[in-house]
């Protein structure tokens, strides 16, 4: 009886392993049956490494977004340089400023130990990250729809072209969230990230030396901390309470104190005020809104079923 028992188990691990590979559409469930300590796994990675530094929350929702927006939720981000990969890292928005890679690393080890097996995607566990960081600052939960591949490539040119830079105008903005299935109020919504946490000082010196449409007393106070030449990488918070998921960020950008000139580009006189400004008044709205984006944006083109591979590790293709 144990016997047929075992053989039954085996089976079914088998089939479950089996449906995992060919499945072509993401769910939350997806690893319930093969691994279900997979998503706690992630979670107590991702709280431990937040309460050692709070930054490291909004370094790995950033990393999300800057995955998803060049070919996709696929985790290509992740890759090294070699000679056939040409690494996003040193595109020129990652280069020297994106994080949070060791705690993928950690992630993955710790995750494939449970699971006894590379089961779980470096493409979900950027996502599920992501969630978890936002959930460790505050904010809102919300179920990540999984089954994502990882990618075999990675393309710096894409990257370049493809993340929205901090100097873009509202229209620009709106063309470059549209590029990628994303619409006004996904772009106002998935902004409001910057909720969490800080900025170099190379991103908004031309703001705060140049621009007009800034509060006084907030451009003495960032100039103080950002010279019109050298501390580049000399840091800002993006709001008053970057280590805090809350609504002020919007309440910024109604008062002239957005950091980034993209940020101060949603509430500067067009189509996306309104919202800015519901948003600063209703953070229950902003939360509901946000997360919506969220799985709008890491259903960005998804790698399934038989496409791409399952990474043994995140940095380099099997």
């Amino acid at each position: 009886m144990a016997s047929n028992s075992f053989i039954f188990l085996h089976v079914l691990v088998m089939f479950s392993l089996a449906s995992i590979a060919l499945s072509d559409s993401l769910s939350p469930s997806f690893y319930n049956h093969v691994c279900p300590q997979a998503l706690p796994t992630i979670k107590r990675v991702v709280e431990d490494a937040v309460r050692k530094e709070r930054r490291m929350g909004a370094s790995l929702l950033r990393l999300h977004f800057h995955d998803c927006f060049v070919n996709g939720c696929d985790a290509s981000i992740l890759l090294d340089k070699t000679a056939t990969i040409d690494s996003e890292k040193t595109a020129i928005p990652n280069n020297n400023s994106i994080r949070g890679f060791d705690v993928i690393d950690k992630i993955k080890s710790e995750v494939d130990k449970y699971c006894g097996r590379s089961i779980v995607s470096c493409a979900d566990i950027v996502a599920v990250a992501a969630r978890d960081s936002v959930v460790a600052l505050g904010g809102p939960t919300w179920e990540v729809p999984l089954g994502r591949r990882d990618s075999t490539t990675a393309s710096r040119t894409t990257a370049n072209n493809d993340i929205p830079p901090p100097f873009l105008d509202l229209p620009a903005l709106i063309n470059n969230f549209k590029k990628q299935g994303l619409d006004e109020k996904d772009l106002v919504a998935l902004s409001g990230g910057h909720t969490l946490g800080f900025a170099q000082c190379f991103t908004f010196r031309n703001r705060i030396y140049n621009e007009t449409n800034i509060d006084p007393t907030f451009r003495r106070q960032r100039q103080a901390n950002c010279p019109r030449s050298g501390g580049d990488s000399n840091l800002a918070p993006l709001d008053p309470t970057p280590a805090l998921f809350d609504s002020k960020y919007f309440s910024d950008l109604r008062s002239k104190k957005g950091l980034l000139h993209s940020d101060q580009a949603l509430f500067s006189g067009g189509k996306t005020d309104d919202l800015v400004e519901k948003y600063s008044k209703n953070l229950g709205m902003f939360s509901k809104d946000f997360v919506e984006s969220m799985i709008k944006m890491g259903n960005i083109k998804p790698l399934t079923g038989k496409q791409g591979q399952i990474r043994v590790n995140c940095r380099k293709v099997n």
